[in-house]
């Protein structure tokens, strides 16, 4: 594995939107060595966070972004973490997240995940992404897979929107959250060898 790290070493990861799929996602990725992340979310940490996301009762009220570069850090005390507490919008992607290999897509709205589609496939054609749709609800976990088309990988079962009656709960986000890591590392790494070959 010190080939992996060595190269992960190197990347770095923007991550739009900090709470269940984004604050997993990154504790998947520090644990497997990324040199650094660029977290972007506007909210703070409530209680109602605690049952999916990667928190702890006594980082209610806090900034998520804060208190996940925290748990980040107790994780790898090493590793880069840029950060921005703004909601995201097209203008502040692109300033945002220009220096990075690859882009995680993890918000909850869907007019959210559809704009940043849109602004990094538009400004950044040559960036990985990696986003998700379809992951509320429970049972039926085999129904999250991957649809990888280009530089764009999509990951959920792609019809289970979030309700009332259908909200996002850990299980189901925690193995969204893992597979978004698995492709970024997935597609760091190819892209790496790639470049090794030419």
């Amino acid at each position: 594995m010190g080939a992996f790290r060595e190269i992960l070493a190197g990347k770095t990861v923007g991550i739009a939107g900090c709470g269940g799929l984004g604050s997993n996602c990154a504790a998947a990725l520090v644990r497997c060595g990324i040199g650094r992340l660029v977290l972007a979310d506007f909210d703070v940490v409530s209680a109602g966070n605690l049952d999916r996301q990667f928190y702890f009762r006594d980082q209610v009220g806090r900034r998520k972004v804060e208190a996940l570069a925290e748990n980040l850090r107790r994780i790898d005390p090493g590793v880069g973490l840029e950060l921005h507490e703004l909601r995201l919008d097209p203008e502040r992607i692109v300033t945002v997240f220009s220096g990075c290999d690859l882009i995680v897509e993890a918000f909850d709205a869907a007019d959210q995940k559809e704009m940043l589609l849109e602004t990094v496939l538009t400004e950044f054609p040559g960036k990985y992404l990696v986003a998700a749709s379809g992951l509320a609800g429970y049972g039926h976990v085999d129904e999250i897979v991957s649809r990888r088309s280009g530089k764009l990988v999509v990951v959920g079962d792609f019809h289970t929107e979030i309700s009332e009656r259908c909200p996002p709960l850990a299980p189901r986000v925690g193995v969204t959250a893992a597979k978004q890591a698995d492709w970024a590392l997935t597609l760091l790494l190819e892209d790496a060898e790639t470049e090794r070959i030419t």
